[in-house]
């Protein structure tokens, strides 16, 4: 079997950071695959299941409400390695063209207060599986040290 993408990415130099994973047509329209990745793979400790299924549900309401973003959103959701997430986006993007996106995004996880959106046993099918105060403290992670002065090494996979 011919090894998938995502595979050949040594993730022993992979840092922190807003990857491109991937680019497929559907049709006659291009759709990009961004890694978020949070903590650095192998190194440092993998995202808990409620801090993932929180981050999950805010980054999702979030990113389907964006002025800009909302109709372009496919999908987010997190890596089963538990180490960041995929945002799959409608049209031929670069990891750069969403960085603001992406600090929006978290700065609204790090900073929410409330009811997690979604987050009843009539709206999620393990809504008691969720972190709040984990979730915004690995949200102030990524953004205070990924985020706010992003890096090219933190925009391309290493070679």
């Amino acid at each position: 079997m011919k090894t998938i993408a995502s595979f050949t990415v040594d993730h022993t130099k992979l840092l922190p950071g807003i990857y491109i994973s991937r680019k497929d047509r559907v049709g006659s329209e291009t759709v990009t695959t961004f890694d978020l990745r949070m903590t650095r793979p192998n190194i440092d400790p993998v995202l808990g299941t409620g801090e993932v299924h929180a981050i999950e549900h805010l980054a999702a309401t979030f990113l389907r409400n964006d002025p800009e973003y909302a109709d372009r959103v496919i999908y987010f959701g997190p890596m089963g390695c538990r180490t960041g997430f995929y945002l799959i986006l409608a049209g031929d993007l670069e990891s750069e063209s969403i960085t603001e996106l992406i600090k929006r995004t978290f700065e609204f996880i790090k900073d929410f207060e409330g009811d997690i959106p979604g987050a009843t046993p009539e709206q999620c099918g393990n809504y008691s599986d969720m972190n709040l105060p984990k979730a915004k403290a690995a949200a102030e992670k990524y953004y205070d040290e990924v985020l706010l002065d992003i890096k090219r090494e933190h925009l391309v996979y290493p070679q």
